[in-house]
């Protein structure tokens, strides 16, 4: 395998706190490197973001490695790729939970792979990320997702009308749960619990996918990765009180009331992701299949 950064040395690591009681994988891995004569430091995710072990916040720019170690499953690894694609460092997964198509490594195989990545034995795979940026303030702020943005219901339990355009012409008003708007990583997350197709994450395309719609036509639609993608949620009855919420890989909510719109659309930044086998996306997909049955 090629490698594109020689002497990988300096290392970074990201741990979710609750996958790793105590850091003591994070201190092992650590340890192994220095012992190895790299460089190591190590930074705990919560749900509030990112801080290191003394609390301190910091900020992407902050870190000074060559790669990005993340401890704890496909859901930690997606909020560090896209927290920190704006810095270009690439980052590999060590699954400490269940079920994960992204996080390459388990408990047993990393320190081969720390190996590896000394001996600079290893390839980059570049993932899409998509942005989501509120209409309502005129700002357009945007935010990024890995794998995916989903519009969906709060509040009552009731379902809620969004009004669907890619690239200025009506596509849909789907009345559901919500919808989301998936990456190809994304496409084996809620997408795929959502009935949405599997596809290869290097693909360049993005996924519409209503959940629990009320209508059996609803399906899955997939357009092309330069499509923007306009949803607007719309009133069901005269009061106008619906609500919803939009959420970015699970976390990072903003808020909707009738009338308020969402552009979606492909980031300019992308994921960095390393990759050590030569498993096929078809192997990967296959035995991560035999695993959940």
């Amino acid at each position: 395998m090629q490698s594109l950064i020689s002497n990988m040395k300096k290392f970074f690591i990201i741990t979710n706190e609750h996958k790793d009681m105590n850091l003591a994988m994070t201190n092992a891995i650590s340890d192994y490197i220095i012992a190895k004569g790299g460089t190591c430091m190590h930074y705990v995710s919560t749900k509030s973001g990112w801080r290191e072990r003394n609390l301190r916040r910091f900020q992407p720019s902050d870190i000074d490695a060559e790669c990005i170690i993340v401890l704890g499953g496909d859901g930690t690894l997606v909020r560090a790729a896209r927290d920190m694609a704006s810095i270009g460092i690439p980052l590999i997964g060590v699954n400490l939970g269940t079920l994960g198509y992204l996080c390459e490594l388990e408990r047993s195989t990393v320190y081969d792979a720390i190996d590896r990545l000394f001996e600079d034995r290893y390839e980059l795979e570049t993932r899409m990320l998509i942005k989501g940026s509120s209409q309502k303030d005129g700002s357009g702020k945007a935010t990024f997702a890995l794998n995916d943005i989903v519009i969906h219901r709060t509040g009552l339990p009731q379902i809620v009308n969004l009004i669907v355009s890619v690239n200025g012409e009506y596509l849909a008003n789907y009345s559901a749960d919500g919808i989301i708007i998936s990456t190809p990583t994304g496409s084996t997350g809620y997408s795929m619990s959502a009935g949405g197709p599997i596809v290869d994450p290097k693909a360049d395309l993005m996924l519409i996918t209503p959940i629990n719609p009320h209508s059996a036509l609803a399906k899955s639609i997939v357009v092309g990765s330069d499509a923007v993608i306009d949803v607007t949620l719309a009133k069901r009855r005269q009061e106008e009180d619906e609500e919803a919420e939009v959420s970015f890989d699970g976390d990072r909510f903003v808020h909707m009331k009738v009338g308020d719109n969402i552009r979606i659309q492909k980031a300019d930044a992308h994921a960095k992701i390393l990759k050590l086998n030569q498993l096929s996306f078809l192997q990967i997909l296959r035995k991560k299949m035999q695993e959940f049955h």
